[in-house]
């Protein structure tokens, strides 16, 4: 849970609050919060209140829950000791590679081809 900076925010296109992904995966807000300790998704603080946001590309609604492969590309960027701040920069800055960003890729359920870009960079 870090601090939003102005780069990363312009990076990221929408995000939502605690209560929306309670309310949209259909969970209480603890629940939520506990994805979040357990490094599931990642959220920063933003906004005049400082609440808590994560990205909206995490959240698969049709679905209802997190977005697929997501949980498994964060963990292999935090093995590969990147901070919350750096591992949202990577999701959200366009890839020609791929095409698109990760995060855009992993919505559209093309996780192994971000997973071994992400396993790339420890090299």
């Amino acid at each position: 849970m870090t601090e939003i900076d102005a780069k990363i925010d312009a990076l990221v296109p929408a995000w939502l609050t605690l209560p929306d992904i309670a309310e949209i995966l259909d969970i209480e807000v603890t629940r939520v919060r506990q994805l979040v300790r357990e490094g599931q998704v990642i959220a920063v603080r933003r906004g005049e209140n400082r609440a808590l946001h994560v990205p909206a590309a995490f959240i698969d609604g049709v679905e209802q829950k997190v977005v697929k492969g997501l949980t498994g590309t964060l963990t292999l960027l935090r093995d590969d000791g990147y901070s919350d701040a750096e591992m949202l920069e990577w999701l959200f800055t366009p890839d020609p590679s791929l095409p698109g960003t990760p995060a855009q890729a992993l919505s559209e359920n093309r996780g192994t081809e971000v997973k071994r870009r992400a396993q790339a960079l420890a090299v």
